[in-house]
């Protein structure tokens, strides 16, 4: 239950003491291993969530980020109120807004998840520090990875650079552990004692006001715990069987849906890996290169998130420095077409036109995109991340950087930056009937799929018949190929040269 209204209460009319959860991004209550600590206490409990957009060093959520905060929320107040417990919801400073909660409910001892990035983690440090002092049991736990990446390294002691030692490293401490069950019940507070008092989550306005940009991202989704199960769940029964082959196809529709949940934390990532591994023993299993592909698919989350851990200014400092200097070019112009869907080029419009209405865009397509971007347009990668961390649903602290800084080459690991996606030849193999392209882009719907990922070739007589017309119904190229990567290929040769 989302607890309304103030109910405050001095420090001297407490009740028995209790035990505080502060949820972050583990908005769950299935294996969330600071809950199981704070029942195993046998203490009355509190559970919070705070919204902080103050303090310094924390990136503000983008907004479709906050459309699916509130509904996570929501959900897992319902969730908890269900089993008998409360959710209590404060917007503020995290470390003022905390100590406050610990005053009022009279909780004596403190639990989380750990987080990653420079500000989170330290705010987290200096808060421990403060309430240990003051004499309140301070716990944190490790939940949201496979591996902590503190204690995870070379054997000369230091990080992975390069995902394929890495992967093969964490492979080889498997199995994870076992995941943790969700409590059937949960203590309310103390008896006769008057909980803390909560913000109402519908006045942090999380949601869009008019015009309501989140109906497609509405009808696309369904955050929280039950969503997030009911995902992996189809995912297994359909998409697994055939995703090491068909992954790649947008116009397919194989893919797992699961980053937004766990973005969030309404899944962890032990329970995936648990039920990928129960469907190897299964009646039908899948074919091991198929559980093996989306394993490294995990793996590269946590990849990027080991990333995360030693690099704290990941989304605006490239890992290799070189790009410093990458001679970029600021065109406001042709990156309000890229945000908009209209290059000419079917696929990179197809997908940011997905990513507009849903939320989120096929991994496939989103590499498409942002090497157009990076590369096609010379737009710095921090732009792209920017958009996409503004519209997607799963935009990730780890994953959305380490993406972008993969395909501009410019990241651990990196893709070489002369890998240039050609969006013609990618569509033509990956969106083979132009499925894809007719779904998101409805004004080339009509197009035979021999012309419909590069209409400025087809003949006039089938643009007519297709009630196509270039640069008026559908723009032309904003760049061609050719010459857009020759650009790209000297801009770098006067990088690497200076």
């Amino acid at each position: 239950m989302i607890v309304e209204g103030d109910g405050r209460m001095p420090r001297s009319k407490r009740g028995t003491p209790s035990v505080l959860v502060w949820l972050r991004d583990d908005l769950r209550l299935d294996d969330n291993p600071a809950l199981v600590a704070a029942l195993a206490e046998g203490r009355p409990l509190h559970l919070l969530y705070v919204l902080d957009e103050v303090s310094p060093g924390l990136r503000p959520l983008g907004a479709a980020a906050r459309w699916w905060l509130h509904r996570s929320l929501a959900a897992l107040g319902h969730e908890i109120e269900r089993r008998g417990g409360r959710l209590l919801l404060r917007r503020g400073p995290a470390a003022i807004v905390v100590g406050a909660v610990l005053e009022e409910t009279g909780a004596v001892s403190l639990h989380w998840n750990r987080r990653r990035g420079a500000a989170p983690q330290a705010i987290d440090s200096t808060l421990k520090a403060d309430l240990t002092a003051s004499g309140i049991a301070v716990q944190s736990h490790h939940a949201d990875l496979l591996h902590e990446p503190s204690r995870f390294v070379t054997g000369s002691g230091s990080p992975y650079r390069v995902f394929t030692p890495f992967w093969r490293a964490l492979r080889a401490t498997w199995p994870p552990r076992t995941p943790l069950p969700a409590p059937d019940r949960l203590p309310p507070p103390g008896e006769g004692e008057i909980a803390a008092g909560s913000d109402a989550l519908a006045d942090w306005k999380l949601l869009p006001t008019a015009p309501n940009w989140a109906s497609g991202i509405a009808a696309s989704w369904t955050p929280g715990e039950t969503g997030a199960a009911a995902r992996l769940t189809a995912f297994l029964e359909r998409g697994i069987y055939s995703y090491s082959l068909e992954r790649d196809r947008p116009d397919l529709d194989l893919c797992s849906h699961l980053a937004p949940h766990l973005r969030f934390g309404e899944i962890s990532v032990h329970r995936i890996v648990a039920a990928l591994e129960a469907a190897r023993g299964g009646a039908a299993p899948p074919a091991e290169e198929n559980v093996e592909k989306f394993l490294a698919e995990l793996g590269w989350r946590e990849f990027s998130h080991h990333q995360l851990a030693r690099s704290p200014d990941f989304a605006h400092h490239a890992v290799d420095r070189r790009f410093d200097r990458f001679p970029w070019i600021d065109d406001e112009t042709t990156l309000r077409a890229w945000r908009r869907g209209r290059t000419g080029y079917p696929l990179v419009d197809a997908g940011m036109r997905e990513l507009w209405a849903t939320g989120t865009m096929h991994n496939r397509v989103r590499m498409v995109v942002a090497s157009f971007l990076v590369k096609h347009l010379l737009q710095d990668w921090r732009a792209g991340e920017a958009w996409f961390w503004d519209t997607l649903v799963d935009a990730c602290p780890a994953a959305n950087p380490a993406n972008w800084q993969w395909v501009a080459g410019s990241g651990a690991d990196a893709a070489p930056y002369f890998r240039i996606f050609n969006p013609v030849t990618q569509g033509e193999k990956f969106d083979p009937l132009g499925d894809y392209v007719r779904r998101w882009v409805p004004e080339l719907a009509r197009l035979p799929k021999r012309w419909v990922h590069a209409p400025w070739t087809a003949p006039a007589d089938v643009l007519a018949a297709a009630g196509v017309r270039l640069g008026e119904t559908y723009p032309q190229p904003i760049v061609e190929h050719a010459k857009a990567r020759a650009r790209a290929l000297a801009a770098f040769a006067e990088m690497t040269s200076s």
